[in-house]
């Protein structure tokens, strides 16, 4: 195998792969890409056995062939390489010289064949998506996925087709849920929701952020999640079991619904939080007479107090909220108010923009 390639299309290649491969694992050869050369150029392949992903790159394939090489080491060589192009060339016993300009590596790879084989997934029925609405949506729903392991059927969100043409993703780690609901018509072909984990959630959104704008397909089978865009293909295993019934946790519209200036309230959150306790980062937001109040206190340190002027009559509440999932929220929120609904201060908290809950959240209360 010897091939010539742009410095920059292998550094993309390899970046590509950094989240994926496996650094500690029993299976040394996880932790490498296989690189193979053909006659229409190189493709380079990570997989963790779960996630995979196959790019196609253009390369001046002088011999064609097929090895694997670490995607750390490779890839901190490829950003430090003095010329535009490089050269690898395999050698015997799986050796490879990599060539560029005045530097020289040989460097220790592993034989392709010994590679796991990626899963097929020709019966996925694949749908065109628009990868901006698909990126905007991992945005809105990752910040709630679960990272207890033992509740694995958290730790990924919840993809669910509705009868209208529209996508349902849910996310929730039993302390704060985040729902959004977008257009992205076409026929999934599935009789449920599926759970994507969040490993390979991650990664498609990395994919995602690289050109939002291209075409995208996205397939289920029955355990996997196909997704392919020009010179690109993604498969992932789906998590296996059963998503709580999310709709019960969502309230109905709150006792006292105020509308609050996004920025001045994340503002007002940001500071008040130096002063909570310990890691629970608790506030409470008092709802008073054109109100709203947000206090914290902390016996080492003492106390703090910020007041928001706004348009509520009714009576006083004061709710105990974790200030770092109300500032999750607010963080992928668009608008400039946002609506939140209280109840009583055993009741959770719901925000969504003033009139549309087609991206909702749902904060627990907490003893404070």
């Amino acid at each position: 195998m010897e091939f010539r390639i742009a410095a920059d299309e292998l550094k993309k290649a390899l970046y590509r792969a950094q989240g994926i491969v496996e650094r500690k694992t029993t299976m040394p050869i996880l932790a490498n890409v296989l690189v193979n050369a053909n006659k229409g150029g190189i493709t380079v392949t990570a997989f963790d056995l779960d996630i995979g992903v196959v790019s196609e790159h253009p390369a001046e394939v002088i011999k064609t062939g097929a090895v694997t090489l670490s995607a750390k080491y490779v890839f901190d060589i490829v950003q430090n390489l003095p010329d535009a192009q490089v050269t690898l060339k395999k050698l015997a016993n799986n050796y490879v010289d990599i060539s560029s300009g005045s530097a020289h590596f040989k460097i220790v790879g592993m034989a392709a064949e010994e590679y796991p084989k990626l899963p097929k997934e020709e019966n996925a029925p694949l749908v065109q998506v628009g990868g901006n609405t698909l990126l905007e949506m991992i945005k809105k729903t990752q910040f709630a996925i679960s990272t207890d392991e033992t509740r694995y059927i958290l730790n990924g969100v919840f993809f669910e087709p509705q009868s209208t043409g529209k996508v349902r993703m849910v996310a929730t780690d039993g302390h704060r849920l985040a729902l959004v609901e977008r257009e992205l018509p076409g026929d999934f072909k599935l009789k449920s929701g599926v759970i994507i984990p969040r490993k390979g959630l991650m990664e498609l959104k990395r994919l995602l952020d690289e050109a939002p704008d291209a075409e995208c397909h996205l397939g289920f089978a029955e355990n996997s999640a196909l997704f392919k865009k020009p010179g690109l293909t993604m498969v992932m295993r789906l998590i296996d079991g059963q998503f709580p019934e999310y709709q019960r946790v969502i309230p109905k519209e709150g006792e006292k619904v105020v509308l609050v200036p996004k920025v001045r309230l994340l503002e007002g959150l940001k500071r008040i939080a130096l002063l909570s306790a310990d890691k629970s980062n608790a506030v409470r937001i008092g709802l008073e007479e054109n109100q709203l109040v947000i206090t914290a206190s902390n016996p080492d340190l003492g106390e703090a107090k910020d007041v928001l002027e706004l348009a509520y009559r009714g009576n006083g509440v004061v709710i105990g909220f974790n200030a770092r999932y109300l500032m999750d929220v607010l963080a992928v929120t668009e608008t400039d108010e946002v609506s939140f609904e209280l109840g009583d201060e055993h009741s959770p908290g719901v925000l969504h923009a003033p009139g549309d809950r087609s991206f909702t959240a749902v904060v627990m209360p907490m003893r404070v």
